[in-house]
Order: structure tokens, then sequence, then C-alpha cells
């Protein structure tokens, strides 16, 4: 499984994202994270963002819907502990199969 971190430059939610990421990954080897810098807009485009930070999971974002459009933004995703600026821990093992 590849987990792609996509952010900006400033993003404040791109630490708690790598280190919530990172704690459900557990050091497993056939998780592999990688943490990719989006540069503008058209990057984000061509890169899936639907802002800032945005999870891949082999390529799909599980936290967006079917309509969900790229976007240029800060990112927030809601939790049983309210919105915060990544997913919880619990959300990702769902979505990872973890």
């Amino acid at each position: 499984m590849e987990i792609c971190i996509l952010y900006f430059e400033d993003c404040p939610n791109i630490g708690l994202a790598e280190q919530r990421v990172l704690e459900v990954a557990d050091g497993d080897p056939d998780i592999r994270i990688v943490r990719q810098r989006v540069a503008d807009p058209d990057d984000a485009k061509a890169a899936g963002l639907h802002g800032s930070p945005t999870i891949l999971i082999d390529g799909v974002d599980p936290f967006a819907g079917p309509d969900t459009e790229t976007s240029w933004t800060c990112r927030v995703f809601m939790s049983a502990d309210g919105i915060q600026g990544a997913p919880s821990t619990q959300q990702l093992r769902e979505v990872m199969g973890l």
C-alpha cells in the first residue's frame, strides 16, 4: 500500500497528518509513505489535491466525495471529536483496512 500525503508549503496541518499516518502505519514494511509538496494550483489539479493535507491511499482520496473538486485551500476533516486538520487515527485505520 502506498500512502501519499499531499500538501502545500506552510500548511499548518501537515505535521499532524504525517504524525497520524505514521502512527497507524506503525512501521509496517508493506506500507510506503510519501510526502509530496504541491507547488501551485495547477500542480494541485494534476496531483489530486482536495485541500491541504490530502491523503491518497494507492492514488485514491478516501475522504473525498465523488464530486469533490481539487482545491488550493486548507482542508478540515470531521471526526468523532469534531473538526480537525487531519483525519483521526481511527478514520485512517478504517480506510487503510487496519
